[in-house]
């Protein structure tokens, strides 16, 4: 997988209907043990709810998860979960804790605000694209640094670390579909002096 859509950060976003009180908290997780423990805590959080409503999906064993926590049969965690199917998000779980305002949705109502609830608390989280990147490292004399050191932005990467020694040891990453560009432009400078070493791979946000 080249890259993948998630969340970047833990919010919560909060609105009424029909003076039912709905609470979305979006968390992004990596693993089923981080999304239970998430749900975990915001069962002990909000004890006193009359629903906790949870989705998650996770790109490790394309794992789908949801519960209706006691609402009728898909009219809350299914709904959740389509939501995170229709942004294209994993690696994420929703927890929609709602308060019982006495007055009864129906069945479309409660799909209606359990599904806005996490639209919203997933649009406060804010949605990122992570991509598959390539770590690698380039040595070079102190005259080529200036021109690799803008070399490596120019082609869409990525400046990690710089150590100064007998040489010029450049740290960076770069998505993977740019490696062979910027290696082919390195090559054009240094007249094929210079390599690039690669390190590793990881899912960075660019």
């Amino acid at each position: 997988m080249e890259g993948y859509r998630t969340v970047k950060q833990k919010a919560v976003c909060e609105f009424t209907e029909k003076r039912s009180r709905f609470l979305g908290t979006v968390c992004p997780v990596k693993t089923e043990d981080e999304a239970m423990c998430f749900i975990s805590a915001q069962r002990k959080e909000f004890w006193n709810a009359t629903h906790n409503v949870y989705a998650y999906i996770l790109r490790e064993g394309q794992i789908r998860r949801f519960s209706d926590d006691g609402e009728p049969q898909g009219t809350a965690g299914l709904p959740v979960l389509n939501v995170l199917i229709r942004e294209e998000l994993t690696d994420c779980a929703v927890v929609i804790t709602r308060y019982f305002g006495g007055v009864l949705l129906g069945t479309g109502g409660l799909v209606r605000a359990y599904a806005h609830s996490a639209k919203l608390a997933v649009d406060h989280g804010g949605i990122i694209h992570m991509q598959m990147c390539v770590r690698g490292v380039i040595n070079c004399d102190y005259n080529m640094y200036g021109r690799i050191s803008s070399l490596i932005p120019e082609t869409g990467g990525r400046i990690c670390d710089t150590v100064f020694s007998e040489c010029v040891e450049v740290e960076f990453i770069i998505p993977n579909k740019l490696i062979n560009t910027l290696s082919e432009k390195l090559t054009e400078i240094s007249s094929g002096g210079i390599k690039i070493k690669e390190i590793g791979h990881e899912y960075t946000q660019f």
